[in-house]
Protein backbone atom coordinates (compact mmCIF):
# COMPACT_ATOMS: atom_id res chain seq x y z
CA UNK A 1 0.00 0.00 0.00
CA UNK A 2 1.88 3.13 -1.24
CA UNK A 3 -0.58 5.97 0.81
CA UNK A 4 0.91 7.90 3.66
CA UNK A 5 -1.21 10.19 6.15
CA UNK A 6 0.54 13.15 7.21
CA UNK A 7 -1.35 14.31 10.39
CA UNK A 8 -0.79 15.22 14.21
CA UNK A 9 -3.31 15.61 17.00
CA UNK A 10 -1.43 18.93 17.86
CA UNK A 11 -3.80 20.60 14.67
CA UNK A 12 -6.76 20.75 17.27
CA UNK A 13 -4.47 23.02 19.24
CA UNK A 14 -5.25 26.50 17.02
CA UNK A 15 -8.51 27.63 18.67
CA UNK A 16 -10.76 30.07 17.12
CA UNK A 17 -13.13 32.72 18.71
CA UNK A 18 -16.76 30.89 19.18
CA UNK A 19 -18.66 30.51 15.87
CA UNK A 20 -15.94 30.50 13.57
CA UNK A 21 -16.16 28.17 10.30
CA UNK A 22 -12.12 27.10 11.06
CA UNK A 23 -13.03 25.27 14.12
CA UNK A 24 -11.16 22.82 16.67
CA UNK A 25 -13.95 19.99 15.61
CA UNK A 26 -12.31 20.21 11.88
CA UNK A 27 -9.09 18.70 13.69
CA UNK A 28 -11.30 16.51 15.04
CA UNK A 29 -13.35 14.96 12.07
CA UNK A 30 -9.59 14.23 10.37
CA UNK A 31 -8.25 12.55 13.43
CA UNK A 32 -11.37 9.83 13.30
CA UNK A 33 -10.30 9.44 9.81
CA UNK A 34 -6.60 8.98 10.64
CA UNK A 35 -7.51 6.95 13.55
CA UNK A 36 -9.55 4.71 10.93
CA UNK A 37 -6.44 4.48 8.81
CA UNK A 38 -4.04 3.87 11.68
CA UNK A 39 -6.58 0.72 13.16
CA UNK A 40 -6.54 -1.09 9.46
CA UNK A 41 -2.85 -1.07 8.87
CA UNK A 42 -2.57 2.56 7.28
CA UNK A 43 0.49 4.06 7.94
CA UNK A 44 1.21 7.84 9.20
CA UNK A 45 4.27 9.61 9.34
CA UNK A 46 4.68 12.29 11.92
CA UNK A 47 5.16 16.01 10.88
CA UNK A 48 7.91 17.70 11.59
CA UNK A 49 7.36 21.89 11.86
CA UNK A 50 8.76 23.93 8.80
CA UNK A 51 12.39 25.73 9.42
CA UNK A 52 12.38 29.02 9.33
CA UNK A 53 15.05 29.45 5.65
CA UNK A 54 11.24 26.64 4.20
CA UNK A 55 8.75 29.50 5.11
CA UNK A 56 11.02 32.22 3.67
CA UNK A 57 11.29 30.65 0.12
CA UNK A 58 7.77 32.14 -0.17
CA UNK A 59 7.15 34.84 2.81
CA UNK A 60 9.26 37.63 3.45
CA UNK A 61 11.12 37.45 6.56
CA UNK A 62 9.98 40.04 8.31
CA UNK A 63 6.14 38.70 7.92
CA UNK A 64 7.64 35.28 9.34
CA UNK A 65 8.71 36.85 12.46
CA UNK A 66 5.34 39.19 12.98
CA UNK A 67 3.40 35.80 12.81
CA UNK A 68 6.22 34.33 15.75
CA UNK A 69 5.15 37.46 17.74
CA UNK A 70 1.83 35.84 18.45
CA UNK A 71 3.25 33.08 19.81
CA UNK A 72 2.13 32.36 23.70
CA UNK A 73 -1.17 34.95 23.15
CA UNK A 74 -4.15 35.39 20.99
CA UNK A 75 -4.13 38.40 18.33
CA UNK A 76 -5.95 39.61 14.91
CA UNK A 77 -4.14 39.12 11.99
CA UNK A 78 -7.29 40.38 9.49
CA UNK A 79 -10.84 39.93 10.18
CA UNK A 80 -11.06 36.45 9.45
CA UNK A 81 -8.03 35.43 10.98
CA UNK A 82 -7.72 34.57 14.54
CA UNK A 83 -4.03 33.38 16.04
CA UNK A 84 -4.16 31.72 19.68
CA UNK A 85 -1.36 30.76 21.96
CA UNK A 86 -0.48 27.76 20.13
CA UNK A 87 -0.85 29.07 16.32
CA UNK A 88 1.99 29.64 15.26
CA UNK A 89 3.38 26.51 16.26
CA UNK A 90 0.65 24.59 14.86
CA UNK A 91 0.85 26.61 11.26
CA UNK A 92 4.31 26.19 11.00
CA UNK A 93 3.46 22.51 11.58
CA UNK A 94 1.18 22.36 8.82
CA UNK A 95 3.80 23.59 6.45
CA UNK A 96 6.21 21.26 7.62
CA UNK A 97 4.04 18.41 7.29
CA UNK A 98 3.91 19.46 3.42
CA UNK A 99 7.22 18.99 3.27
CA UNK A 100 7.77 15.64 5.62
CA UNK A 101 5.17 14.21 2.34
CA UNK A 102 6.69 15.90 -0.24
CA UNK A 103 10.11 14.58 0.98
CA UNK A 104 8.73 10.70 1.79
CA UNK A 105 6.85 10.55 -1.89
CA UNK A 106 10.37 11.93 -3.50
CA UNK A 107 12.49 9.05 -1.47
CA UNK A 108 9.26 6.46 -2.71
CA UNK A 109 9.49 6.96 -6.33
CA UNK A 110 13.48 7.08 -6.39
CA UNK A 111 13.32 3.93 -4.36
CA UNK A 112 11.15 2.39 -6.79
CA UNK A 113 12.78 -0.53 -8.61
CA UNK A 114 13.04 -0.65 -12.28
CA UNK A 115 10.63 -3.89 -12.18
CA UNK A 116 8.24 -1.54 -11.01
CA UNK A 117 7.33 0.18 -14.31
CA UNK A 118 4.31 -1.90 -15.24
CA UNK A 119 2.84 -1.50 -11.54
CA UNK A 120 -0.42 -0.83 -10.66
CA UNK A 121 -1.92 2.21 -9.12
CA UNK A 122 -1.83 1.22 -5.81
CA UNK A 123 1.75 -0.10 -6.03
CA UNK A 124 3.25 3.17 -7.15
CA UNK A 125 5.25 5.23 -4.89
CA UNK A 126 4.37 8.55 -3.40
CA UNK A 127 1.13 9.19 -2.70
CA UNK A 128 0.37 10.56 0.60
CA UNK A 129 -2.49 12.91 1.82
CA UNK A 130 -1.99 15.52 4.51
CA UNK A 131 -4.64 16.00 7.10
CA UNK A 132 -3.81 19.82 8.57
CA UNK A 133 -5.41 22.92 9.63
CA UNK A 134 -5.17 25.48 9.85
CA UNK A 135 -5.24 25.99 6.15
CA UNK A 136 -3.20 28.05 4.09
CA UNK A 137 -3.59 28.81 0.48
CA UNK A 138 -5.24 32.54 1.18
CA UNK A 139 -1.87 33.26 2.88
CA UNK A 140 0.27 36.46 0.58
CA UNK A 141 4.19 36.68 0.89
CA UNK A 142 3.04 39.67 3.17
CA UNK A 143 0.35 38.85 5.31
CA UNK A 144 -1.86 36.53 6.86
CA UNK A 145 -6.06 36.36 5.21
CA UNK A 146 -8.82 33.84 4.80
CA UNK A 147 -8.08 31.42 8.28
CA UNK A 148 -4.41 31.20 6.71
CA UNK A 149 -1.41 32.13 8.47
CA UNK A 150 1.76 30.17 6.39
CA UNK A 151 0.67 28.92 2.67
CA UNK A 152 1.95 25.37 3.41
CA UNK A 153 1.20 23.82 -0.24
CA UNK A 154 3.42 26.98 -1.67
CA UNK A 155 5.94 26.26 1.14
CA UNK A 156 6.11 22.74 0.06
CA UNK A 157 6.11 23.53 -3.49
CA UNK A 158 9.33 25.40 -3.30
CA UNK A 159 10.35 22.71 -1.27
CA UNK A 160 10.50 20.37 -4.49
CA UNK A 161 12.20 22.88 -6.16
CA UNK A 162 15.31 23.47 -3.95
CA UNK A 163 15.39 19.61 -3.98
CA UNK A 164 15.68 19.29 -7.41
CA UNK A 165 12.69 18.98 -9.55
CA UNK A 166 11.91 21.06 -12.31
CA UNK A 167 8.32 21.31 -12.95
CA UNK A 168 5.33 21.13 -10.14
CA UNK A 169 1.76 21.57 -10.31
CA UNK A 170 -0.18 22.70 -7.79
CA UNK A 171 -4.19 21.96 -8.48
CA UNK A 172 -6.13 24.41 -5.78
CA UNK A 173 -10.26 22.93 -6.08
CA UNK A 174 -11.17 24.74 -2.80
CA UNK A 175 -14.53 26.51 -3.64
CA UNK A 176 -12.43 29.88 -2.92
CA UNK A 177 -9.30 31.27 -5.25
CA UNK A 178 -6.13 30.53 -3.79
CA UNK A 179 -5.08 34.08 -4.30
CA UNK A 180 -1.42 33.41 -1.67
CA UNK A 181 -0.36 30.63 -4.35
CA UNK A 182 -1.01 32.25 -7.09
CA UNK A 183 0.58 35.31 -6.20
CA UNK A 184 3.79 33.32 -4.90
CA UNK A 185 4.21 31.43 -8.23
CA UNK A 186 2.45 34.20 -10.57
CA UNK A 187 5.73 34.58 -12.50
CA UNK A 188 7.37 31.39 -12.55
CA UNK A 189 7.21 28.68 -15.11
CA UNK A 190 8.61 25.91 -13.14
CA UNK A 191 5.14 26.24 -11.17
CA UNK A 192 1.89 25.43 -12.60
CA UNK A 193 -0.75 26.69 -10.85
CA UNK A 194 -4.84 25.44 -11.78
CA UNK A 195 -7.63 26.53 -9.76
CA UNK A 196 -10.98 25.45 -9.79
CA UNK A 197 -13.27 28.11 -7.37
CA UNK A 198 -16.82 29.55 -6.99
CA UNK A 199 -16.16 33.36 -8.85
CA UNK A 200 -17.09 35.92 -7.88
CA UNK A 201 -16.38 35.10 -4.44
CA UNK A 202 -13.97 35.37 -1.58
CA UNK A 203 -11.16 36.79 -1.97
CA UNK A 204 -11.88 38.37 -5.47
CA UNK A 205 -9.48 36.88 -7.14
CA UNK A 206 -9.49 34.57 -9.46
CA UNK A 207 -10.54 35.49 -13.27
CA UNK A 208 -9.93 33.51 -16.25
CA UNK A 209 -7.86 36.28 -17.33
CA UNK A 210 -5.26 36.17 -14.67
CA UNK A 211 -2.97 33.90 -16.16
CA UNK A 212 0.58 34.92 -15.12
CA UNK A 213 2.92 37.24 -15.57
CA UNK A 214 6.83 37.38 -17.52
CA UNK A 215 8.32 34.05 -18.03
CA UNK A 216 5.07 32.79 -16.18
CA UNK A 217 2.33 33.77 -18.53
CA UNK A 218 0.66 30.49 -19.33
CA UNK A 219 1.11 28.69 -16.14
CA UNK A 220 -1.60 30.13 -14.08
CA UNK A 221 -4.95 28.48 -15.06
CA UNK A 222 -7.71 29.69 -13.55
CA UNK A 223 -11.22 28.23 -13.72
CA UNK A 224 -13.90 30.06 -12.55
CA UNK A 225 -17.24 28.36 -11.02
CA UNK A 226 -20.25 30.26 -11.43
CA UNK A 227 -22.34 28.99 -7.80
CA UNK A 228 -24.48 26.50 -8.38
CA UNK A 229 -21.87 23.98 -10.60
CA UNK A 230 -22.86 20.70 -10.27
CA UNK A 231 -20.05 17.15 -10.07
CA UNK A 232 -20.83 17.15 -13.81
CA UNK A 233 -19.73 21.11 -14.57
CA UNK A 234 -16.51 20.07 -12.70
CA UNK A 235 -16.13 16.88 -14.32
CA UNK A 236 -16.00 18.47 -17.83
CA UNK A 237 -13.84 21.21 -16.92
CA UNK A 238 -11.07 18.89 -15.05
CA UNK A 239 -11.49 16.32 -18.34
CA UNK A 240 -11.32 19.27 -20.99
CA UNK A 241 -9.15 21.47 -19.24
CA UNK A 242 -7.46 20.68 -16.18
CA UNK A 243 -5.62 17.06 -17.18
CA UNK A 244 -4.86 18.25 -20.49
CA UNK A 245 -2.93 21.32 -19.00
CA UNK A 246 -1.13 19.06 -16.70
CA UNK A 247 -0.42 16.47 -19.28
CA UNK A 248 1.08 19.49 -21.50
CA UNK A 249 3.13 20.75 -18.92
CA UNK A 250 4.39 17.28 -17.23
CA UNK A 251 5.08 17.73 -14.11
CA UNK A 252 7.46 15.86 -11.85
CA UNK A 253 4.84 16.25 -8.57
CA UNK A 254 1.11 17.50 -8.36
CA UNK A 255 0.37 18.63 -5.27
CA UNK A 256 -3.57 19.19 -4.53
CA UNK A 257 -5.50 21.99 -2.63
CA UNK A 258 -7.92 19.59 -1.15
CA UNK A 259 -10.37 22.21 -0.06
CA UNK A 260 -13.83 20.23 0.10
CA UNK A 261 -16.13 23.65 0.46
CA UNK A 262 -17.16 23.25 -3.14
CA UNK A 263 -19.23 20.36 -1.43
CA UNK A 264 -23.24 21.05 -1.53
CA UNK A 265 -23.60 20.77 2.31
CA UNK A 266 -20.45 23.36 3.28
CA UNK A 267 -21.97 26.33 4.83
CA UNK A 268 -19.96 28.99 3.76
CA UNK A 269 -20.57 29.20 -0.47
CA UNK A 270 -22.74 27.75 -3.04
CA UNK A 271 -21.29 25.09 -5.09
CA UNK A 272 -22.96 22.04 -5.33
CA UNK A 273 -20.51 19.18 -5.19
CA UNK A 274 -21.41 15.80 -3.71
CA UNK A 275 -18.75 13.41 -2.28
CA UNK A 276 -18.69 11.32 -5.47
CA UNK A 277 -18.23 14.32 -7.28
CA UNK A 278 -14.72 15.04 -5.38
CA UNK A 279 -14.14 11.29 -6.03
CA UNK A 280 -14.23 11.83 -9.61
CA UNK A 281 -11.64 14.37 -9.63
CA UNK A 282 -9.55 12.84 -7.09
CA UNK A 283 -9.17 9.72 -9.62
CA UNK A 284 -8.17 11.56 -12.49
CA UNK A 285 -5.85 13.40 -10.61
CA UNK A 286 -4.23 10.01 -9.10
CA UNK A 287 -4.65 8.54 -13.21
CA UNK A 288 -2.63 11.59 -14.17
CA UNK A 289 -0.25 11.34 -11.36
CA UNK A 290 0.13 7.55 -12.49
CA UNK A 291 0.83 9.09 -16.28
CA UNK A 292 3.06 11.48 -15.67
CA UNK A 293 5.19 12.20 -12.77
CA UNK A 294 5.61 8.16 -11.65
CA UNK A 295 2.80 8.73 -9.07
CA UNK A 296 4.27 11.24 -6.88
CA UNK A 297 0.97 13.50 -5.77
CA UNK A 298 -0.21 14.76 -2.44
CA UNK A 299 -3.21 16.06 -1.21
CA UNK A 300 -3.32 18.84 1.12
CA UNK A 301 -6.66 19.79 3.05
CA UNK A 302 -7.51 23.39 3.12
CA UNK A 303 -11.12 24.71 3.35
CA UNK A 304 -13.63 22.54 4.34
CA UNK A 305 -16.74 23.69 7.13
CA UNK A 306 -19.42 21.11 7.28
CA UNK A 307 -17.35 18.59 9.14
CA UNK A 308 -19.27 15.24 8.20
CA UNK A 309 -18.20 16.26 4.19
CA UNK A 310 -15.07 16.82 5.41
CA UNK A 311 -14.86 13.69 6.86
CA UNK A 312 -16.04 11.84 3.85
CA UNK A 313 -14.40 13.57 1.58
CA UNK A 314 -10.91 12.91 3.07
CA UNK A 315 -12.00 9.15 3.69
CA UNK A 316 -12.78 9.42 -0.31
CA UNK A 317 -9.20 10.47 -0.73
CA UNK A 318 -7.54 7.71 1.03
CA UNK A 319 -10.00 5.00 -0.65
CA UNK A 320 -8.91 5.78 -3.91
CA UNK A 321 -5.49 6.88 -3.14
CA UNK A 322 -4.80 3.39 -1.43
CA UNK A 323 -6.67 1.13 -3.89
CA UNK A 324 -6.58 0.39 -7.79
CA UNK A 325 -8.11 3.57 -8.81
CA UNK A 326 -10.50 2.80 -11.37
CA UNK A 327 -12.59 5.88 -13.13
CA UNK A 328 -16.00 5.27 -12.95
CA UNK A 329 -17.08 8.41 -15.07
CA UNK A 330 -20.44 10.71 -14.01
CA UNK A 331 -23.65 10.81 -15.56
CA UNK A 332 -23.14 14.11 -17.43
CA UNK A 333 -26.21 14.23 -19.20
CA UNK A 334 -27.99 16.68 -16.89
CA UNK A 335 -27.37 20.65 -17.41
CA UNK A 336 -23.45 21.15 -17.31
CA UNK A 337 -23.92 24.96 -18.90
CA UNK A 338 -21.87 26.56 -16.13
CA UNK A 339 -18.96 23.89 -16.87
CA UNK A 340 -19.42 25.00 -20.53
CA UNK A 341 -19.14 28.98 -19.62
CA UNK A 342 -15.89 28.12 -17.65
CA UNK A 343 -14.15 26.61 -20.87
CA UNK A 344 -15.27 29.42 -22.88
CA UNK A 345 -13.77 31.79 -20.48
CA UNK A 346 -9.79 30.13 -20.09
CA UNK A 347 -9.76 29.98 -23.97
CA UNK A 348 -10.32 33.35 -24.34
CA UNK A 349 -8.06 34.13 -21.40
CA UNK A 350 -5.24 31.60 -22.83
CA UNK A 351 -6.00 31.78 -26.77
CA UNK A 352 -2.61 33.31 -26.95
Amino acid sequence: MSLVLVTSDRFADHVTPPGHPERVERAEAMQVVASRWSHGGGRILDPRPASDDELVRVHQAAYVQSVVATRGRTAMLDPDTFASPDTEEVARLAAGAVVTAIEHVIAGAADARPDQDSRSPNQAPGRALVMVRPPGHHAEADRAMGFCFYNSIAVGAATARARGLSRVAIVDYDVHHGNGTQWMFYDDPSVLFVSSHQYPFYPGTGGANETGRGQGVGFTVNLPMEAGATDADFDLVYREVAIPVLQQFKPELILVSAGFDAHELDPLAGLRMTTTGYGQITARLLAAADELCEGRIVFVTEGGYDTSALAECCQGVIDLASAESVLRPLDTSGDTRRGHDTIREFRRAHSR
